[in-house]
């Protein structure tokens, strides 16, 4: 059976997907090289991409550490709130903190999963106390040690 992405995209769309969520900044010659598509194709193939929302936007990803984040943390948090109104003032307050990179509302016993780089145990430390401020319940703070694996790439090209 098709899947709806199936219908909207064809293997050449896949293909340039793939290759610039891999390597953004490769030029339209490279990429057309590769799809073989000529520059002027290929380039109306990445618009029509961005146009339809299949790219986002393209980033240079950071070295965190060189950086001077040390403090990779995961933070679990519960509110009592259940308002629509006061939880989206809530998520719009998490959206807009600089330290947190990634916020996921969940299911299960907790409501939000915080993903926050910090410099040193005294971010960390403001970024609670931030935190508590918007009227969190319950919070649990868990280090990173060292990072295994990080990936921005889905595996679209996988059967």
């Amino acid at each position: 059976m098709e899947t709806p992405i199936n219908k909207a995209l064809d293997s050449i769309d896949l293909q340039i997907l793939d290759i610039l969520q891999r390597q953004a900044n490769i030029s339209n010659a490279e990429l057309g090289r590769r799809v073989n598509l000529s520059p002027p194709a290929t380039h109306a193939r990445i618009k029509r991409l961005e146009t339809e929302g299949y790219i986002q936007k393209q980033v240079a990803i950071l070295d965190q550490q060189k950086l001077g984040f040390d403090l990779l943390c995961y933070i679990f948090i519960s509110t009592d709130i259940h308002q629509a109104g006061q939880l989206e003032i809530l998520e719009n307050n998490l959206e807009a903190m600089p330290e947190v990179l990634e916020c996921h509302c969940l299911t299960g016993e907790y409501d939000y999963l915080l993903k926050v780089a910090n410099k040193n145990r005294q971010g960390l430390e403001e970024f609670i106390r931030k935190l508590n401020k918007l009227g969190i319940s319950r919070i649990q703070t868990s280090l990173a040690l060292r990072e295994i694996k990080h990936s921005t790439i889905l595996p679209i090209l996988i059967p």
